[in-house]
């Protein structure tokens, strides 16, 4: 393996503002960092791949054990650039894993378990594993540290189910929060369809049918979305339990997976990334399209635009001050 700092994506300097406007080290600082400040491995592969995606997460060398839930985002039509059932079919039978998913909390194809399973069969995500709708039966709460906006977490019952999750996340746009990562799979993707209109309205309801009138509180929704991701980190921290997170970085439309008819991406493949640390890997991901240098055809503007208006990067500043993790990384190539 190669280490590599987090400025050798083309940069160069003693230090920088980064996307989220946090001072980064240079290459050389960063290798004689002092020991009291966390700096967390995310593990990185240009190859896009089955057999990659195997390799990044056996780089991060925690062993799933136990009933495993592979939570990805299954797509809202057949249009949506969800993870394919080729790239992650290797991975989640690796693990012996089960592919989990909430409902949505707006009208679509995702809505409803009964519709939600349709979807999944028309994917191809059966042809992979098993797939439970986590809140197909009922909900639960569950604890989160930061209740500045959110109490508490609403999750599908069968969370409990589950010994081990690996976050397994599309990193692309997102029209309401900027972009979507692992953080944003753990919280507004883990929750069921009463948590996500919580998460949604900063709090002030938990009424899927009155989700639309709370959306006025960007902030609060983006700092509730990082209070969620840490009470499943948490959750998942238990004693007998565990937690692993990827991001993928292909097919990076502006427009999220729960789009029908997203934008056709106009940025080019990057690669897999994966830490144990939730906040470093979106912050490395994110980093590496604030970084991108355009060119013709491979164009990171209309994303950096996309996150800049909704003031996406300040998931990753909230949950480093709730202390979900650093946005102090060391990547490790692993090619």
């Amino acid at each position: 393996m190669k280490i590599i700092s987090k400025l050798t994506f083309g940069l160069i300097g003693a230090t920088i503002i980064s996307a989220c406007g946090h001072k980064q080290a240079s290459a050389q600082t960063e290798e004689v960092a002092n020991d009291s400040v966390p700096v967390a491995k995310v593990y990185y592969t240009k190859e896009i791949t089955p057999e990659s995606l195997v390799k990044i997460y056996e780089a991060l060398g925690v062993e799933a054990n136990g009933k495993v839930a592979v939570k990805i985002s299954t797509g809202e039509s057949a249009e949506s650039y969800n993870l394919s059932p080729a790239l992650i079919k290797d991975l989640v039978q690796k693990v012996n894993g089960t592919l989990v998913e909430s409902n949505t909390a707006y009208h679509g194809n995702r809505n409803t378990t009964e519709a939600h399973l349709q979807a999944v069969a028309e994917r191809g995500y059966l042809d992979v594993a098993p797939v439970d709708i986590m809140d197909a039966e009922a909900d639960i709460k569950i604890p989160v540290n930061d209740t500045t906006w959110i109490h508490y977490d609403i999750v599908g019952s069968h969370l409990p189910n589950y010994d081990f999750m690996i976050n397994l996340a599309h990193f692309k746009g997102h029209q309401m929060g900027g972009f979507g990562g692992v953080l944003k799979n753990a919280s507004i993707g883990v929750a069921s369809s009463a948590g996500k209109t919580y998460i949604h309205s900063a709090g002030r309801t938990e009424d899927v049918d009155h989700i639309w009138e709370y959306t006025d509180n960007q902030d609060g929704f983006i700092e509730a979305m990082a209070s969620a991701a840490q009470g499943v980190h948490n959750y998942f921290k238990q004693p007998g339990k565990d937690i692993v997170y990827i991001d993928v970085m292909n097919n990076m439309s502006i427009d999220c997976d729960c789009n029908g008819h997203p934008k056709a991406p106009v940025l080019k493949d990057m690669g897999i990334l994966a830490s144990t640390d939730p906040v470093a890997l979106d912050k490395a991901a994110i980093d590496m399209v604030f970084n991108h240098e355009s060119v013709e055809g491979d164009d990171a503007q209309p994303f950096i635009e996309r996150v800049k208006k909704m003031h996406g990067t300040h998931i990753i500043d909230h949950a480093e001050k709730i202390g979900l993790g650093t946005t102090n990384y060391t990547i490790v190539n692993i090619d």
